[in-house]
């Protein structure tokens, strides 16, 4: 089981002169679940290299089981610190992709010429796409061989609009992640704020929040289950 985690490379949150990136645990829960299934991993990012992680998701109220793993696993921390060029890998070298989220992605991933052509191979070969918390916002401009929006008419989540606010960044941010995938005709729904909340539609996973990290990770490697399952038969 090859899997490839996108991350971001964008470390400004907007005009704030603070910063962000990826958040750690929706890269460490998810990591360490496809790890300890056995799976090989590759880390890619737009630049390479170490991506920025959001300072926030390395404060102590922001610790979990995962991320505590991760800051004793040097050959992890090691591997995040030399990402790949995203565009140096092909989707034929892989089993699924999987999106972490923070706030960063919003601005590079959902545009990024090398990720959106990553998700759209992905999915017309048939391979599992997931994406966590405002990871789905890269999803907004993937389209499907016939130009359509490839969440058009499936069912999605991602970071709620009222999550959104309780972390007072609804004007920071480029776009609110639940409001694109409905703009593009995604059919949008969420548990309660913070919850762990999953979506599976078809190929595509889409979790909410960080806590819908494992949970996602989890129906990735059902998915590919599936899908090797039914080659055997």
């Amino acid at each position: 089981m090859n899997i490839l985690f996108v991350l971001t490379s964008h470390d400004k949150l907007g005009d704030t002169g603070k910063k962000t990136g990826f958040w750690l645990e929706e890269f460490a829960a998810p990591y360490y679940v496809f790890k300890d299934a056995g799976a090989h991993i590759t880390l890619a990012s737009p630049r390479g290299g170490q991506p920025p992680l959001d300072p926030k998701s390395d404060e102590p109220d922001a610790q979990t089981e995962a991320t505590r793993r991760f800051r004793e696993d040097k050959e992890a921390q090691q591997a995040l610190a030399n990402t790949v060029l995203l565009s140096s890998v092909s989707h034929e070298e892989f089993d699924a992709v999987f999106y972490p989220g923070g706030h960063g992605p919003l601005w590079d991933l959902s545009e990024d010429a090398d990720s959106l052509t990553m998700i759209q191979s992905m999915f017309a070969a048939g391979k599992p796409v997931a994406a966590v918390c405002h990871a789905p916002g890269v999803l907004r401009n993937a389209r499907l061989h016939n130009g359509k929006p490839l969440v058009e008419g499936r069912r999605v989540t991602g970071f709620t609009n009222t999550e959104e606010e309780a972390v007072q960044l609804t004007k920071v941010v480029p776009f609110l992640v639940e409001d694109a995938l409905k703009q593009c005709g995604g059919i949008f729904s969420r548990g309660p704020d913070w919850a762990s909340y999953v979506q599976v539609d078809g190929l595509l996973v889409t979790g909410q929040n960080p806590a819908s990290s494992v949970e996602a990770a989890q129906a990735v490697i059902k998915l590919i289950a599936e899908q090797k399952q039914d080659k055997k038969i």
